[in-house]
């Protein structure tokens, strides 16, 4: 018979007993926040490492363009345009507007919100890996995160897919800290982060679909209101993003240009890593991660692999399938790998106490992997922070502008890459040269582009002198598929005393005969 043993007296415990305890609950709370503040940082300040250094050094593409001519817009102006084109961009454009004002607008400054976002989000990496699985798994998939090429191009870029990775990561976490611990203000924070998320970029909003599975399994381990608090939580966020939606998708012809092809599936890894060796290395170990991630492994599925399935069969007719509006994608791949590597090194030494050797191995494995990671990815990191091959060299047209431009000078432009608005930008501090054919400005067609004269006669009648961007395609004309009768008047009026070609852009001096 087993002897009675008396209910203890939490009184009667004696001072030290319960100094102890309490010394011990606080040293666990102490080590708790330490590691938080470790998976936090360390990831986000690695991410600076390779964003911030070189962040002007880049020239704007078409896209940073219209990043600022609409952020530096009056607000008037601005509000006709998104009224045409861009209202799902409204919140960023607006943002950038009030940050223009403060910080101007030099690339790097116009890249900076970016950048920092952009480091957030692989700190916001790292506590969602310490919360799903462990700290270390936390902390490499933020490590992972941070020297992926594409992180470092995008995150030297003036748009916003960087504020939709972080809201999207944001509302995951706060989403596991709601469920974890319920309140008013946690699931109030999760609302609004959803609609951080879509105000960033619509597509990102499919995170939601992995965010269902959480519940589920929330409701199944016996929490009976976590559906209906996700419920309202979720309609707070789409509610306060629903009119922009619905005006924008009176626009969605404005990316009609995007046709998919199976080339473009096929390509995919390598788009949205940077690098076909990081994509396809990501990729294949997150296969594996599917297999160690437990209850995760659906919320990091759905998360990972929807959204460009999802954007991919409806390319034809929402045309959304593109790799920088799927960015928000690459943090569930990073997790996955954590996952799978922490995942070994727990199955080569499920009892830590046996030894050394095997911790020993465990860790030479993890950092063998995670450095021959760095080692792959370092060069395109470094690529990633170049002039776009493809885009036309506006700063070098400008610079060439500057050095031969005479008094009573104007200026011309041919091309379907936004040439106007990128020679705006590069010589917005400069004395540019009379845009004479423009007859009616952007603004006052509330959109990006001009309305030249149909009188190009009239319009070029005092000037003798004209500066010609032009971007067609190298070996033919510069003035191929200009306008009929603007091509015939300058063909006929002037001729062409220099041309300077540059990268996927030619120059030309037109002087009148």
């Amino acid at each position: 018979m087993t002897a009675y043993t008396p209910p203890v007296d939490e009184r009667a415990v004696p001072e030290s007993a319960e100094g102890t305890r309490t010394g011990r609950r606080r040293s666990a709370d102490a080590a708790g926040r330490g590691s938080a503040w470790l998976v936090l940082l360390l990831p986000s300040l690695v991410a600076a490492a390779c964003v911030l250094p070189g962040l002007g050094g880049r020239q704007l593409w078409r896209d940073e363009h219209a990043t600022w001519w609409a952020s530096t817009l009056s607000w008037h102006d601005l509000g006709r345009l998104i009224d045409h084109i861009d209202v799902v961009f409204t919140p960023y454009y607006a943002a950038m507007h009030l940050w223009i004002a403060v910080a101007g607008d030099s690339p790097a400054m116009l890249r900076l919100p970016g950048a920092l976002a952009m480091a957030v989000s692989a700190g916001l990496v790292g506590l969602l890996g310490r919360r799903m699985f462990a700290v270390r798994t936390g902390l490499l998939a933020g490590l992972l995160f941070a020297v992926v090429p594409a992180i470092t191009r995008y995150g030297q870029e003036a748009r916003p897919y960087a504020f939709a990775t972080m809201f999207a990561l944001l509302a995951t976490l706060l989403l596991l800290r709601a469920l974890d611990k319920p309140s008013l203000l946690g699931w109030t924070l999760y609302g609004l982060a959803i609609a951080g998320t879509g105000f960033s970029h619509l597509v990102a909003m499919s995170v939601l679909a992995g965010h269902l599975w959480l519940v589920w399994l929330a409701r199944r381990r016996g929490d009976r209101i976590a559906h209906y608090a996700f419920t309202a939580a979720a309609l707070l966020g789409l509610s306060i993003t629903f009119p922009m939606v619905a005006q924008g998708t009176g626009q969605s012809g404005q990316i009609a240009w995007n046709v998919t092809t199976a080339d473009d599936l096929i390509q995919f890894p390598g788009t949205l890593f940077g690098s076909w060796v990081t994509g396809g290395t990501v990729m294949a170990l997150g296969v594996l991660g599917l297999l160690a991630a437990g209850r995760y492994s659906v919320l990091l599925a759905a998360w990972a692999v929807l959204p460009p399935v999802l954007t991919f069969v409806t390319a034809n007719q929402l045309h959304l399938f593109l790799p920088r509006y799927l960015l928000f994608t690459i943090p569930a791949w990073t997790l996955l790998v954590a996952a799978a590597l922490t995942r070994l090194t727990g199955r080569l030494d499920p009892q830590a106490r046996r030894g050394t050797g095997i911790k020993v191995l465990s860790g030479v494995l993890v950092t063998a992997a995670a450095a021959g990671y760095v080692l792959a990815a370092w060069p395109a990191v470094g690529d990633a922070k170049k002039d776009l091959a493809a885009e036309p060299d506006y700063r070098g047209a400008a610079n060439t502008i500057v050095a031969g431009e005479r008094s009573g000078d104007g200026m011309v432009f041919n091309g379907v890459l936004s040439e106007r608005r990128a020679m705006a930008y590069e010589l917005r501090d400069r004395q540019a040269p009379k845009d004479v054919l423009m007859e009616w400005t952007p603004q006052q067609n509330g959109s990006y582009g001009a309305t030249e004269c149909d009188r190009p006669a009239r319009c070029l009648k005092g000037v003798d002198r004209l500066w010609l961007v032009s971007t067609v395609a190298d070996g033919r004309h510069p003035l191929t598929g200009k306008d009929a009768k603007t091509a015939a008047v300058l063909g006929k009026e002037f001729k062409a005393t220099r041309t300077v070609r540059l990268n996927h852009v030619v120059v030309q001096v037109l002087e009148r005969k």
